[in-house]
């Protein structure tokens, strides 16, 4: 996995609960129309809002044309994303 060189670094919370989405969304929407590379590495819980606002962002990003990736995915956050089925949303994952 590669990171895009220039890009806005994102450190996910631990817990990606209802709490966390709206402030992980006014954090996304901040950065539009940049390079992105959300660093996972944390997060030990995804909740389904959280999971709807990355989904969302990623849909964004390509529409856009900009590079958007999750980098240094945590063992729980890939379970987290495979209960959610969202099977493959790390480039790892797709591998």
């Amino acid at each position: 996995m590669t990171t895009p060189t220039s890009n806005t670094m994102l450190p996910l919370p631990k817990v990606m609960d209802l709490g966390a989405a709206k402030h992980l969304a006014a954090d996304l929407l901040a950065a539009r129309g940049q390079p992105i590379a959300l660093d996972a590495s944390h997060v030990q819980r995804v909740g389904g809002l959280c999971l709807q606002v990355l989904l969302s962002a990623r849909r964004t990003w390509a529409a856009d044309q900009v590079a958007f990736e999750i980098i240094h995915p945590a063992p729980a956050f890939k379970k987290c994303m495979a209960q959610l089925g969202a099977f493959g949303f790390t480039d790892e994952e797709a591998a």
